[in-house]
C-alpha cells in the first residue's frame, strides 16, 4: 500500500503503550512521520521509543493521564518543547468495562467517559490550534479518532461504553463541520472485534468468556490492521477526507 503524504509529519498518538495505539505509532514512525508516544505506562513507552528509533524512525515518549488536565498540560508543552507543532492527532486511548447498568458500578462509568470522551476532549483542545495553523500553510493536517462499533450496534451489558463511544462518533462528526471548512480533516473509526488489551480489563467472568468465544468464533481484526487503515487515511490527498470508516472482522454481522 502507498503512503504518500506521511513523511515529516509530526503525529500525537494516545494509548500509545498498546494495543491499536502501538501499532498506529510503529506505522507512522516507520513511514517517516515523527510520533509522540503519549500514554500511563512509562516503560512501555521507553521501550517503544527505543525500538521505533533503532529501525531508523524518530519517537518521544510522553507520559501522561488523559483524565488529568495537568498531566495534559505538562505533556503539551513537553512536546513543543521538542517537536514543535503537530499536524496529526489520533485519539486512540480507550477503557472499556462492560458490566449491568443495575450493578451500579459508578466508578466504571465515570471511567470510561473520563477517557473516551472528556480525555479525547482534551488532546483536541490541547492540538486544534497546531492543526488549525498547519492547514492554514497549506499542509495536512488531520485529527484520528478511534470509537467503536459499540457506537450503533446494542451488545447487552456494554451500554456505558456504547454510550461514551456514541458521543466520541457524534462529536467527530460535530466537529468536521467547524474543522473542515478550515482544511482540518477529521475521522472517526469504528472497528469491530479486535485483538487488543481492552478484554483483559473485563472483571466479570460470563462477559469476559462471551468475549473469548467471539474471537473464537468470528476472528479479531489485529492492532496492526487498525494502524494500516490510518496510515492510508492520513496519507491521502489533503482535500480527500475519509470521515467515516467502520471495519469489521468479515465473519462479524
Amino acid at each position: 500500500m502507498t503512503y504518500e503524504n506521511l513523511a515529516g509529519r509530526t503525529a500525537v498518538i494516545t494509548g500509545a503503550a498498546s494495543g491499536m495505539g502501538e501499532a498506529t505509532a510503529r506505522l507512522l514512525a516507520a513511514r517517516g512521520a515523527r510520533v509522540v508516544l503519549l500514554a500511563r505506562r512509562s516503560g512501555r513507552l521507553e521501550e517503544l521509543a527505543g525500538k521505533i528509533a533503532a529501525g531508523g524512525g524518530q519517537a518521544l515518549a510522553v507520559t501522561a493521564d488523559v483524565t488529568d488536565e495537568r498531566s495534559v498540560a505538562a505533556a503539551v508543552a513537553r512536546v513543543h518543547e521538542v517537536y514543535g507543532p503537530v499536524d496529526l492527532l489520533v485519539n486512540a486511548a480507550g477503557v472499556m468495562l462492560p458490566n449491568p447498568v443495575d450493578d451500579g458500578r459508578v466508578d466504571e462509568w465515570q471511567r470510561m467517559l473520563d477517557v473516551n470522551v472528556t480525555g479525547a476532549l482534551r488532546m483536541i483542545r490541547a492540538f486544534t490550534p497546531d492543526l488549525l495553523a498547519a492547514a492554514a500553510d497549506g499542509r495536512t493536517a488531520d485529527l484520528v479518532n478511534i470509537s467503536s462499533i459499540g457506537a450503533h450496534v446494542l451488545f447487552p451489558n456494554y451500554a456505558v461504553y456504547g454510550a461514551s463511544k456514541a458521543a466520541l462518533t457524534f462529536l467527530s462528526e460535530s466537529l468536521r463541520t467547524e474543522l473542515g471548512p478550515r482544511d482540518v480533516r477529521v475521522t472517526n473509526i469504528e472497528p469491530g472485534l479486535t485483538d487488543t488489551e481492552l478484554g483483559g480489563h473485563i472483571d466479570n467472568d460470563e462477559l469476559s468468556g462471551q468475549l473469548d468465544g467471539m474471537a473464537g468464533t468470528i476472528g479479531p481484526l489485529a492492532a496492526d490492521e487498525i494502524a494500516d487503515l490510518i496510515g492510508y487515511i492520513t496519507s491521502r490527498a489533503r482535500h480527500i477526507n475519509l470521515r467515516q470508516v467502520v471495519v469489521l472482522p468479515t465473519r462479524q454481522a
